[in-house]
Formats: C-alpha cells, structure tokens, sequence
C-alpha cells in the first residue's frame, strides 16, 4: 500500500523518551509530514555537525574573528557547503555572500579614562581590568570632560509607568547605569523574572545616545549580568565592530566598570552604592548628577572593512507562496585571537557557535535530499558579527532577501552543547507566537519536554540573532536543548551549563574535544527541520500574538512602512 503522507510517529525517531509532560490546556493536534521528508530528516547525521564543528573551531580559523582571515574562511566553508548541496545563492549579485559594511575600532594604549571627583584625587582606570570602553562614533580621536549623572536602570517604559530620566536634561552628559532592570516577581512588570530588552547594554546605549549623552557608563556584578567581568573583558578586547554610521546618535565612550570601581566612583561623591541600587529600583527615582567627571582622551585606530553573511535557499515548489520563505539562522562569527595573551590565546568557540553551523550546513544538506518541496522556500543564514552586537542579524534583517514581511518564520541556533540525547528543548519566545501549537505538539512527538528558561533572568531572547529578525517583525526564537539528559538528572545539566558559563564561555577553553556527544545537536536539527517543513506549508504566515511588543513591527512590514 502506498502511502502518500502520514503522521510524524515516535519510532522514526531516535530520541530518548522524556518525562511524562504536564497535561495542557490547550490540547496539541497532531502534525503530519509526508514520508519523503521524514525519510530527508532521519539522514541528518550528528557524526557530520562532528565534523563541522571540528573543522569551524580548530586552530587554522583562528576564532574565526569578524572582519579577520579566520572569519572569511569560515564564510567561505559555509558557502562552500550550501553549494555542495545544491542550494541556490541568495546573496549579492547571484553569489552566496551578501556584503555587510562594517567599521573595526581598536582602543589605542594611549587612551586614558579618569574620575575626577570635585574632591579628592583623581581615579585613573586602568583599560581591561576596571573598565573597558569603545568609541561609537567611528573617529580617530574624541575628548570627554563631563559631568557623571546616575541614571538608575537607564529605562523609559511607558508600558510598565517606567521612567528613569524623568526630564532631565542630559545633553552632554555621561550617564551611569545600573545594567539589568528592575528585579520582579510580577509578570506584569518588567515580565518577572524574564529579562526584557530594557535590561540588556545595546538598549542601555541606545537610550543614552538618543538623551543626548556624550557616554555612558555600566557597572558590573555578575549577578546582575549573569556573567563574570571576564566575559566583558574578553568580548571588549581588541577590535570591537559596528554597522558604518547610519546617522543614529553614538556615544564618544561606551563603557563598562567593575563593582569595585563603581563603589570608588560612588564613594568619591560622598554616596553609598548598595543605597543607589536600592533607590534605583523605585518608580519615583530621578537622576543624580555626582560631583564627578568622566574625564577620557579616546584613541582608536580605525578600520573600514566587509564582512559577510553567508546566505543560500531552497526554492519552494508552490506558484506564489514559493515567493514566501522560512529562515534559519545561525552565526558564523567568534572572538577570534588575542595576541597579547600567553599560552592558549585562539577562542575557538566550538559551541558558541560552530555548533550552529553544523546544524544549519546539516539541514541544509537534508533539505534538498527531499525529493518533495515545501510550499515556501526555506532560507538558509549564516551571519557575521553576533558576537560584536549582533551586527550581521541586523543588517540582514534590514536587507533581507525576502522580504521581512514575507519571512514566515526564523528558527535560530546557537551555542548548543554537545552533551548527548536531550529529553527537553528550550524554546523561549515560541510561545509569543501563533506557531506555538505546532511548536507544542511536534513536541510531544519528538518526546521531549517543554523547557521553561533556565536562567530567564539572563535575557537570553535578547542575546542572539534571531531578536534582529524579531525587531523587524518576523516571528523568531533559538532552538535549544533543555537541562535534562539522558541517563542524567535535570541537576545535571544546570551544573554542566553552570560550568560551560563559569568556565568556558567566551574563553579559548570552548574547543572541540573527540569525546563531544553531538547526538542532541542532531536531535535539535531534526526538530527545526520539522517546525521548519510545517511552517513552511501551513496556508497563513506566522504572526505575534496579539500584544507582543514586536506585533507593531510585524503590521509595519506587512504595509510596507519600514
């Protein structure tokens, strides 16, 4: 009997059997794929994500560094890939590479960086180790001698009665700041303990800009960041890269302090830090202008340079909606090499994110071993600069190949660990979308649990490329694993991630290990591969629910305002 299509069952898969889930009340309906594309995805192969892997983060690529040698080889592997495997070019000019104009800017040694209390000595910082600072505004050469305003959180959010500048004229100001956002158990505000755009530096930054302000100033604590001072050290080091100038106000310095500088800066103006943190989180602060300059001489070295994000499809086989797509994405980019640094200088970023990579080069492959197309076309992406501030995400989010509005769905991956078969997925912002349904009963066939955020505090949503796509209306979210694996409790999982963030995370020490188990990066692959097929055929785009903060964005898009 032949059977033209049939419902995705348990056996064709071979994932481990998860816990028993929690009954929803919103049933899951069954989704169904035909046989040729179920018998695509059971070719996805962890031993070739292995190999990607391997290959995306050895020594040769040297981190694979934005706008460096390494970075371009890995462009070029990507690209190399997509045509291997008979994807059709979607970049510039019929090639795989679409041109992203980027400025590298390289804190020269002479900079310095001082608090000048209208008291007392001055407070000269030491670059790296108390601070770390970068010019946005893409000059040689800029000057600071500005007053310091506490600024709180740096948050205006009308929707949340929110307002941190409350008026103030901050005009030539430098402007510190407490990263993060008003801590919450109320999903109403602020969503709780989820972490919200608000929270993260690049709206920080963006808000001071837009006040106005000269610079700004962050202060760090790990428990507010979720990530030690290393991390800010080692992701400000070197060349940092920007999107060429598009006429939107940048800061003279973008800067970061440690906690202990802070408590000296505050200290200085005769103020007590743990009392500013604490008044900080009231409606009713207004901002305090400290008896302290900000008194900097910026020196960068310049560079203008290209990039590339890597991008191929695969036509869809319906007449019109072939002219509509599904994206995947996933960065190419890490931090490169730190000359400066002894020993095992190279950040090879094996899980962040060659992990992705072999995912989106394995689907790719996948894909067309389908003699059967979906109804749209599914867009493959690998992008630049994520690790500079998601630059590449942006710019292709700005300049898609099709359309934003047409864009049904971005399925993201990103640092995804090779720690064996996964029993949950994470997939936090899916349930921000009309696709969650599909999400939730692929799911259940998939036997894997619905993971809430481990570390919703994090703002992981606001952290990876799939947010720059989400900024211009195209519903997104990153596929991950969860913190349950097989033959191991949930405890387990916390403390390997606890380990990879304490330990490993942007630090050389993430590289490829031969005893790396890539069954749940092959595992993730055949999910997307699946929320991808279904997307791609369901007779509606994908929308927001109604309410989301980017619903607006995705209305834009579709009448063609933006």
């Amino acid at each position: 009997m032949r059977i033209s299509a049939f419902c995705a069952v348990l056996l064709l898969f071979p994932i481990a059997a998860a816990p028993q889930q929690q009954k929803s009340s919103h049933p899951s309906s069954p989704v169904c794929l035909p046989g040729t594309a179920i018998a695509a995805m059971q070719k996805i192969d962890s031993d070739r994500i292995r190999a990607h892997v391997r290959f995306l983060s050895h020594d040769l690529l040297e981190g694979r560094g934005t706008g460096q040698r390494g970075g371009e080889i890995a462009a070029e592997y990507m690209a190399t890939q997509f045509a291997l495997d008979g994807l059709k070019p979607a970049g510039d000019n019929g090639t795989y590479m679409q041109k992203v104009p980027l400025v590298g800017i390289t804190p020269d040694p002479v900079t310095t960086f001082s608090l000048v209390p209208a008291k007392g000595p001055t407070i000269d910082l030491k670059s790296l180790d108390q601070y770390v600072a970068y010019d946005q505004t893409q000059q040689a050469q800029s000057d600071l001698d500005a007053e310091i305003v506490f600024v709180g959180y740096g948050i205006q959010a009308p929707e949340y009665k929110w307002d941190d500048y409350k008026g103030a004229n901050l005009r030539g100001k430098v402007l510190l700041m407490l990263v993060s956002e008003p801590p919450s158990d109320d999903p109403n505000f602020f969503k709780g303990r989820a972490l919200t755009y608000y929270g993260r530096w690049t709206y920080k930054y963006e808000q001071a800009a837009r006040q106005g302000a000269v610079g700004a100033i962050l202060i760090h604590t790990t428990e507010m960041a979720s990530y030690p001072w290393e991390v800010v050290r080692n992701s400000n080091s070197g060349e940092k890269s920007f999107l060429q100038q598009d006429g939107s106000p940048k800061l003279k310095a973008a800067s970061w302090i440690t906690s202990d500088v802070a408590r000296q800066l505050t200290a200085a103006a005769g103020l007590n830090l743990d009392q500013m943190m604490t008044d900080a989180r009231s409606r009713d602060f207004h901002p305090i202008t400290l008896p302290v300059k900000l008194k900097a001489h910026m020196v960068s070295k310049v560079r203008p340079f290209n990039s590339s994000n890597v991008l191929a499809i695969l036509p869809g086989a319906h007449g019109s909606l072939k002219d509509e797509a599904v994206m995947f994405t996933a960065h190419y980019d890490h931090l490169g090499i730190r000359p400066d640094m002894p020993g095992d200088n190279i950040y090879h970023g094996a899980a962040d994110n060659a992990t992705g990579c072999g995912i989106v080069l394995e689907l790719g492959r996948a894909y067309t071993q389908s003699p059967q197309r979906p109804r749209r076309s599914i867009l493959f992406a690998a992008v630049t600069g994520e690790e500079q501030g998601l630059l590449g995400s942006e710019y292709l989010g700005k300049h898609p190949p099709v359309p934003a509005a047409r864009i049904s769905l971005d399925l993201n991956y990103d640092d995804l660990p090779p720690l064996g078969a996964p029993q949950e997925v994470e997939v936090s912002g899916s349930e921000r979308t009309t696709f969650y349904p599909v999400v939730r009963s692929l799911a259940e066939t998939f036997r894997l649990a619905i993971r809430p955020d481990a570390h919703p505090e994090a703002g992981h949503y606001y952290r990876s490329d799939h947010f720059s796509l989400a900024r211009v209306g195209v519903p997104s979210f990153s596929i991950g694993e969860g913190m349950k694996y097989k033959g191991h409790p949930a405890s387990w999982g916390l403390e390997k991630a606890d380990e990879y963030t304490s330990k490993h995370y942007h630090q050389p020490s993430d590289e490829y290990r031969s005893d790396m188990d890539f069954t749940g990066d092959a595992a993730m692959a055949r999910f997307g591969f699946a929320l991808a097929w279904e997307a791609a055929n369901q007779t509606n785009l994908v929308q927001w629910q109604k309410g989301d903060e980017f619903e607006a964005a995705r209305q834009r898009s579709a009448s063609g305002s933006d």
